[in-house]
């Protein structure tokens, strides 16, 4: 067996939910165990570039009605030696994208951290000193403190296109799996070459309110930064992108 495709980002996009629905699909198979595999982006299974598939394999439990094997681990988008490993394993390999707000996004990731107790600092410090932050994992990225980081999607999608092609890559946004659910879905598993068909349970996509908002300075801040990114993905995907840098997005988890 191989695995077919995977749900290779972004954080806090979507992609638990995103999962959530493909388990229900009866030809898909998704693992048994967990939602987020992490195999690629682990660098004790690739010592000496020789990595044990069958530890991989072992999360999934394929049955003869399945037509597509997937997983979701949202960090493959980000991290930088995932795409190559992923072609060595399967050059044809399909890629799920969920983007969603970047300055959004930042923010959820830090809520998440926050209350995990991972991140003592405020959403605001944290921003200020990702810099140094990140570099105490040098050379890989910091898989905790990449708030902004992570939400630079043009070069993270460049690579992936560059790497597999477009064609290979199904590319939605957060907004896409709230506001046009059973169309975006159709054409998920469109993509997957699985029955487009099915209808599923109706379920929300994950959404939760923070305790405090983001202060509306910093948002500023953030959109300022992120802008010329924005754009450039507006021209790469075709897709108009001005609410993210325009106006204040909606709540999701």
């Amino acid at each position: 067996m191989k695995v077919d495709f995977v749900i290779g980002g972004t954080q806090k996009g979507g992609t638990s939910a995103l999962d959530s629905f493909l388990r229900q699909h009866p030809h898909i198979c998704m693992p048994a165990d967990l939602k987020e595999v992490h195999f690629f982006d682990r660098e004790e299974m690739f010592r000496d570039n020789k990595p044990d598939y069958q530890k991989y394999h072992a999360h999934f439990r394929p049955e003869p009605q399945h037509r597509a094997i997937g997983e979701a681990s949202p960090i493959y988008m980000y991290w930088n030696n995932a795409p190559n490993r992923i072609w060595s394993y399967r050059p044809d390999m399909k890629w799920i994208l969920i983007l969603r707000n970047p300055v959004d996004r930042a923010y959820s990731a830090w809520n998440m951290e926050s209350q995990r107790g991972a991140d003592p600092l405020s959403f605001e410090e944290a921003i200020a000193h990702e810099t140094e932050r990140c570099r105490e994992t040098l050379p890989l990225q910091h898989r905790v403190f990449s708030y902004t980081d992570r939400g630079f999607y043009t070069p993270q999608i460049r690579r992936l296109f560059n790497i597999f092609g477009p064609e290979k890559c199904h590319i939605i946004l957060n907004d896409d799996l709230q506001e046009r659910h059973a169309e975006t879905l159709e054409a998920i598993f469109a993509f997957l070459g699985v029955e487009n068909s099915i209808k599923l349970t109706e379920q929300r996509v994950f959404e939760h309110d923070y305790a405090q908002p983001l202060d509306p300075n910093l948002r500023s801040r953030l959109i300022e930064m992120f802008y010329f990114d924005v754009r450039e993905l507006e021209r790469m995907l075709g897709r108009d992108l001005s609410e993210w840098y325009t106006s204040k997005s909606k709540r999701s988890a």
